[in-house]
């Protein structure tokens, strides 16, 4: 599966760089020729990771980490301003992203932690810990100006949620998710006096009461209640309104938020519902991040940050500036139909319509070129070698190499789901590779490095029967 991803990302940037006068696949002076370079010696690194002994990589975990975590911080203050992002490191006429090798530091050293004697996921102090190995190089790389790869590193989450971490959690980033995309577009929707985004903030913040109550507490007349109040609330505002009384149908919800609050604060002291105050914080944060959204997007994000989003979103078009790569993107892989236009035959692609692509956009050569056929097919190849990557951690007989061959595996989606979504203008545009596709030696040496560790801990697996 590696080599053929690998060869098919080689020659599709063959075909997204083909110039008529240089038409050598191998020819040096192209990009195509320098990534062959960069197989190449990937495929030597592959080799020497499956002749190490593989107890390595176990013992000198937190050593490669703690190095990387430094390799990081120098980048920082080393690297040259490219683009307005300070992540590459220039060595004479290679230029390294550290970024790109921290997802293999970060991933042994969370399997470490795992694989410690008594660990248990359930402790405040371990939920810390991880956290921390995770945050770290988020940070890092965040003061690079590296807003795609830190977002990376949220993958990293999936395998807490597989190795027993509350589903809870994974619940708060949807809502988290979901209350910032309603503030945004729907901050300037007004229905006579009811502003729309706070009236469906609300109303979303009083399901998850309902829906938390019912799943974490034995006491199911608590929702029951509450649904059935906060229905009656907003029957008798209707009646209001009727009678031609304006109302605020945001000020009912969040009025019908503070009486579920009250109602529940007199549970837990009449009748010792401890399970309920978690509910409570939950409630508090979310309209704590409802009140500063508005302020994070202004004050926090970068302009262009504010811009894709805003385009994403649908808030604001801008095909000729930052939406037009994801529009001439668009425009590519439409034009390709369902079998493309044939090997080296996109128009789009040949006549340098697309920005970046042969790094970051490079899957609309494939749609244009090989149409639905050839964009289905690549997905499923690299569906078949996470779903095989998640085969191989499962059948692990002890907690490091499962542990790290479900971070390879999540790291892997999230470059899936995020690279094609960016191209296809289904997601914001952050930046990052599609594995073995993308032109650049960083990304393919993170990802073989990446992959070949865990696969010789597989093969340690039976070394040791």
């Amino acid at each position: 599966m590696y080599l053929t991803l690998v060869l098919i990302g080689w020659i599709s940037i063959y075909a997204s760089t083909y110039d008529f006068d240089h038409a050598s696949i191998f020819a040096f002076t192209e990009r195509s020729g320098k990534q062959m370079l960069w197989i190449v010696l990937a495929i030597c690194i592959a080799f020497i990771i499956l002749m190490l002994d593989s107890d390595i990589y176990d013992r000198f975990a937190y050593l490669v980490y703690g190095g990387m975590l430094l390799l990081l911080i120098v980048t920082i203050f080393v690297a040259p301003d490219i683009k307005g992002s300070r992540s590459w490191l220039v060595l004479g006429p290679v230029s390294l992203q550290p970024a790109e090798f921290g997802k293999f530091a970060t991933a042994l050293a969370m399997a470490k932690l795992f694989s410690q004697y008594q660990f248990q996921f359930t402790k405040m102090k371990n939920y810390t810990r991880m956290g921390l190995l995770i945050l770290i190089p988020f940070l890092l790389i965040l003061l690079q100006k590296e807003t795609g790869s830190a977002l990376v590193y949220s993958a990293f989450l999936i395998v807490l949620y597989r190795e027993g971490m509350s589903p809870l959690i994974m619940l708060g980033g949807f809502v988290i998710t979901t209350l910032f995309i309603v503030s945004l577009k729907f901050a300037d929707s007004i229905v006579e006096i009811t502003p729309i985004g706070d009236l469906l903030i609300y109303l979303i913040i009083q399901v998850i009461i309902i829906l938390y109550i019912v799943f974490n507490s034995r006491k199911q007349y608590i929702a029951q209640n509450i649904l059935f109040g906060t229905l009656v609330l907003f029957v008798l505002s209707g009646i209001l309104l009727w009678m031609q009384i304006h109302i605020n149908f945001a000020w009912v919800a969040l009025v019908s938020i503070f009486i579920s609050i009250v109602y529940i604060f007199v549970l837990i002291v009449k009748e010792n519902a401890q399970e309920l105050w978690m509910i409570v914080i939950i409630t508090l944060i979310s309209l704590l991040f409802s009140l500063s959204v508005n302020y994070v997007f202004n004050h926090v994000l970068e302009p262009h940050q504010q811009v894709r989003i805003r385009v994403s979103l649908g808030l604001e078009d801008d095909p000729s500036g930052v939406g037009y790569n994801v529009n001439q993107s668009k425009i590519a892989i439409g034009s390709g139909g369902i079998i493309g236009k044939g090997f080296l035959n996109g128009t789009q692609t040949k006549l340098k319509y697309v920005p970046e692509q042969d790094t970051d956009f490079i899957f609309c050569t494939i749609g244009e070129e090989e149409g639905l056929w050839g964009s289905v097919g690549t997905i499923v190849l690299f569906t078949v070698l996470i779903l095989r990557i998640i085969f191989l951690a499962e059948r692990q007989r002890t907690i490091f190499p499962r542990i790290y061959g479900y971070c390879v595996a999540s790291v892997f989606l999230f470059h899936l789901l995020i690279n094609i979504g960016m191209v296809t203008g289904i997601t914001p545009v952050i930046g990052i590779p599609l594995p073995f596709f993308s032109y650049g030696g960083s990304s393919l040496w993170g990802f073989t490095i990446l992959l070949f560790i865990f696969l010789r801990l597989d093969v340690a697996r039976l070394e040791r029967l």
